[in-house]
């Protein structure tokens, strides 16, 4: 059991998907950025591709993505008329320059479009980057599966889906505005093994009127399907920056101990079960790639969270997507009225993002090397004060080299902080470490 250090959680810190991250955006850096460095990519270079569907057919209350309602046939049409022709001059500009490893689908949910829809994207998709070889992952909502998805997925090349879980206790998936019977979710994962596509879920703890008998009951139904991969996230009450969670009764959470002890019988229970540990909220099967990289010292942090992907270049296409290269961070426009606007003009959607400068990118190589290996050369880069985590025998440095204990996982993002040269003292755009 790990010790609980509550002044050390106090501090809400980021999820360090990127950094600098998103909050460091500006409107100064834009689409001229993205095309110069598009125009520069060599022609042997490793990309991977995001695709975002701010779509879902119904809104859950506790949910942070840029997401809208998929209620309207015209809406979704428009959108995906837009994404095609995004994908298109993008591609055009590359000119066949860049080697597709990996595509990922996300969103919202991309199983809010019609089936038929998606099919129509990802061919239009592959056969813009000549991706043919790529591995494929989607997003999934299970609500909104039948035998016909499934069956399909597995028949275009999906290698992997996600679902989204959350929970399987229907008193609290009333309190967020997910009603999702075990059922459904289990019979979507028999589908999909059958089909012989690997399934990962993501599960949440913090949520209103959980208890922790109510995790461990959702982890040993989650771990009974066996899905190869497990994200387990706390949730994150922010109700003045995303106003559907105001349906959400902050009485009804769980406080930061309880929260604490949360994540921490969470880990131990996947542990046990024969999950490996990754980072600090993820769990893998051990044959499993996610698993693999992790052994290897080969695993990485993107926006997807961790992955096994070691591509150094990211193209996200869609509303809000994010782009990454070496030395750039870029959004596309997040609203999808003006994003079709902007591809209606023949212009890319890039409008706001940073560049990395070689101290930004010295400080993200520690700040990953922290959360992904548990190790980190600060070499040339200022050492922060961490004499408060020595004591504690969270953190031990020798020779040059900071290494964390096993019992700083759950203070892993709070430890990388230190190096974070933008984090304000007062921070209320992310949430607390556990």
């Amino acid at each position: 059991m790990w010790t609980y250090h509550p002044d050390l959680l106090n501090r809400p810190v980021p999820r360090y998907t990127s950094y600098p991250t998103a909050a460091q955006f500006s409107d100064t850096v834009g689409e001229a950025e993205l095309m110069a460095r598009l125009d520069a990519l060599e022609a042997d270079t490793s990309l991977s591709l995001y695709v975002h569907i701010p779509y879902c057919h119904d809104i859950c209350w506790y949910c942070g993505c840029n997401t809208g309602a998929a209620n309207r046939i015209q809406r979704l049409t428009a959108y995906i008329e837009a994404l095609e022709r995004e994908m298109a001059m993008i591609a055009t500009r590359l000119s066949g320059r860049g080697q597709v490893r990996r595509i990922a689908f996300g969103g919202g949910s991309p199983n809010s479009l019609p089936l038929v829809d998606f099919v129509r994207l990802l061919q239009h998709l592959t056969r813009c980057f000549d991706a043919h070889d790529a591995q494929i992952s989607v997003e999934l909502d299970p609500r909104r599966l039948d035998n016909q998805w499934i069956t399909t997925m597995a028949a275009i090349g999906v290698h992997r889906v996600n679902l989204g879980v959350q929970t399987f206790n229907p008193a609290v998936q009333a309190r967020i505005g997910r009603i999702q019977p075990h059922d459904l979710v289990k019979r979507a994962v028999e589908g999909f093994a059958r089909a012989s596509v690997a399934t990962g879920f993501d599960l949440m703890y913090g949520l209103p009127g959980q208890t922790i008998d109510d995790l461990i009951a959702t982890l040993d139904a989650s771990i009974a399907m066996a899905p190869a991969r497990i994200a387990l996230f706390g949730y994150a009450h922010m109700p003045r920056l995303l106003p559907r969670q105001q349906r959400i009764n902050a009485n009804d959470l769980p406080d930061l101990k309880t929260r604490f002890t949360m994540a921490a019988r969470g880990h131990d229970r996947l542990v046990s079960a024969g999950y490996q540990a990754i980072g600090f909220d993820h769990f893998a099967l051990p044959g499993d790639q996610l698993a693999q990289s992790e052994r290897d010292g080969r695993l990485r942090r993107n926006f997807q969270g961790f992955t096994d992907d070691d591509a150094d270049i990211l193209v996200g296409m869609g509303a809000s997507a994010i782009s990454a290269f070496p030395d750039l961070l870029i959004q596309n426009e997040k609203r999808a009225g003006a994003w079709r606007e902007r591809i209606a003009a023949g212009r890319l959607t890039a409008t706001r993002g940073l560049i990395r400068d070689g101290e930004d990118r010295r400080r993200g190589r520690i700040i990953e090397a922290l959360l992904c290996r548990g190790e980190a050369h600060p070499g040339a880069t200022p050492m922060p004060d961490l004499s408060d985590f020595e004591a504690l025998g969270l953190v031990q440095r020798s020779e040059g080299r900071i290494v964390l204990t096993p019992a700083a996982r759950p203070y892993a993002r709070t430890i990388a902080a230190r190096f974070d040269a933008y984090l304000a003292v007062e921070e209320k755009r992310f949430s607390h470490a556990v």
